[in-house]
């Protein structure tokens, strides 16, 4: 019979569902080296965020199976060498979708009607009704940053209590937005129109300090901001200076960029201010739906079954995974790579496979591109179970084509994506020891392997442009590690891509562009 560990503390609901199909053990509070020392012995090990599955713990977990982990995220668990020892992880994406949606609109209301002030004035023996006059949500707009399931649920509720709907979310259609009751907005617009502002995406570089001194001199001096997503969205310091100077009417945080929150000028303020320690997925029910939902999958997977929600190739077995994965890793580079060159909202994502990849299985491959090309917008909420609903939610179209007469290199992976901003394209191939290099930038030859950060520019073949280009990035202290140029014909229209050390400081792009000839730029993280 296999056995299960489970180190941290889990709702009984999951361990009864684990124990249908194996022997579970129960030991919270385990040392790193006692759980290398006993992982050993057991098929799949059980979750939470207390417990950290190093390298070190998988390679000892000689017949691990599966990992397990009762929440959302999986920064605890090194999911690459689980995935190199054909370890499946899995998570729970959609276990607290409610709980943290209801938490945003709890804020919302008690924000706007100074509950918290108003009980604790009670408690304290006064009767003071003048102080804590509040407004209603009625007819006031609502703008969601963010229109994944946690932002559509919180907007859907809103709706019914008489809400206006502006929603940003580069990443969906506008039908799907209209499906919702949103009008798909910019930015800007929604900081200047809303009322109340939810926000509901991931920490990411592109998002820190999203709402900032400037972004909050655009809001309404009655604007009241909510964040019950990721601490580090909002800059607490500028926040709370603008709510001191009057210059937005309120906020209501459950997560802060450090945590738990220590010395914070928002715990000085009064009734304009709610702060909760990072409730939103703490109720009941999600803590047994996140314990149902793991277990089960673990369960699954135990009898060799599929899981729903694996977070790196759930369902294949070990000898397709052997041959697909590094075919895999192309398609899901090679998607988030022309997802960031697209920017915006991808509408059309047209998959080729060319020369010997041609007569390869197309669907994994598909899936990984799709993961890879979401990955800015959902980071760890992507999968590669969920990639295909996630791109159909948001209005993606697939089309798959395949050319086996295409032969430049054995086997090619093409990705056009089409969106809001304009069309791109890249290719790649492996080569060597099937390392991924990329072979076309937006139809213009090259070769060189994908790196951490990247910068490409469209710009005229002509003298000088390349050292006027490293110049600039010389004087912003930019390191580059590798530079290659791609072109059609001479004199004409030409690609570069440099590999750099280190991400570009804010405000070169705009330099960059600035330069004689170089006609646009983008700038890349894999």
């Amino acid at each position: 019979m296999s056995k299960v560990l489970v180190s941290d503390s889990i709702d009984q609901a999951g361990i009864d569902i684990l124990s249908q199909v194996a022997t579970v053990d129960v030991k919270l509070g385990l040392k790193p080296a006692e759980l290398s020392e006993i992982i050993g012995e057991y098929d799949a090990l059980m979750i939470r965020s207390s417990t950290r599955v190093t390298q070190e713990i998988i390679d000892a977990g000689t017949q691990l199976k599966i990992i397990g982990r009762a929440g959302v995220g999986v920064d605890n668990v090194d999911v690459p060498a689980a995935t190199r020892r054909g370890i499946v992880v899995v998570n729970s994406p959609e276990g607290n979708t409610i709980a943290a949606a209801e938490h945003a609109l709890a804020m919302i209301l008690a924000l706007s009607r100074h509950i918290p002030d108003a009980n604790a004035s009670v408690k304290r023996g006064a009767w003071d009704r003048n102080s804590f006059v509040g407004a209603e949500v009625y007819k006031k707009t609502l703008g969601v940053v963010g229109l994944g399931k946690i932002g559509s649920h919180v907007a859907a509720v809103a709706k019914t209590m008489g809400m206006k709907l502006l929603a940003y979310d580069p990443f969906i259609s506008t039908e799907r937005a209209e499906q919702i009751g949103c009008q798909l907005v910019e930015l800007d617009l929604l900081f200047q129109q809303a009322d109340y502002i939810t926000l509901h995406i991931p920490k990411t570089p592109e998002t820190t300090h999203l709402i900032n001194a400037t972004t909050l001199a655009k809001m309404k001096p009655t604007a009241r901001i909510i964040n019950c997503a990721r601490g580090g969205i909002i800059d607490e310091v500028a926040l709370a200076a603008a709510l001191k100077a009057g210059k937005i009417g309120g906020a209501a945080l459950d997560v802060f960029e450090s945590e738990p929150l220590g010395e914070s000028e928002l715990r000085s303020l009064g009734k304009e201010v709610i702060l909760t320690p990072h409730l939103g997925a703490s109720t009941a029910e999600a803590q047994v739906n996140v314990a149902i939902d793991v277990a089960e999958q673990i369960r699954d997977v135990l009898l060799g079954l599929p899981a729903r929600s694996a977070v790196n190739i759930p369902g294949l077995g070990p000898d397709v995974l052997e041959e697909l994965k590094p075919y895999m890793q192309l398609a899901e580079t090679l998607g988030n790579l022309v997802g960031q060159l697209a920017g915006g909202r991808v509408e059309v994502l047209n998959i080729r496979l060319q020369g010997e990849l041609a007569t390869n299985k197309s669907q994994p491959l598909i899936v990984a591109a799709l993961k890879g090309l979401l990955y800015q917008a959902l980071r760890e909420r992507v999968n590669y179970v969920n990639a295909s609903i996630e791109a159909k939610e948001r209005g993606i179209r697939v089309i798959e084509t395949r050319d086996a007469s295409i032969r430049d290199y054995a086997g090619t992976l093409h990705l056009e994506a089409t969106g809001t901003l304009g069309t791109h394209s890249v290719t790649g191939a492996l080569l060597g020891e099937r390392e991924i290099h990329l072979t076309d930038v937006d139809g213009f030859p090259i070769n060189v392997p994908p790196s951490k950060y990247m910068l490409f520019t469209l710009h005229r073949d002509m003298p000088g442009i390349i050292g006027k280009l490293g110049s600039l990035l010389g004087s912003f202290n930019v390191n580059i590690a590798s530079m290659q140029v791609g072109r059609k014909i001479v004199r004409g229209d030409a690609v570069m891509a440099l590999s750099i050390d280190d991400p570009l400081p804010e405000g070169i792009l705009d330099e960059i562009i600035k330069v004689p000839g170089i006609r646009d730029a983008y700038t890349v993280t894999l």
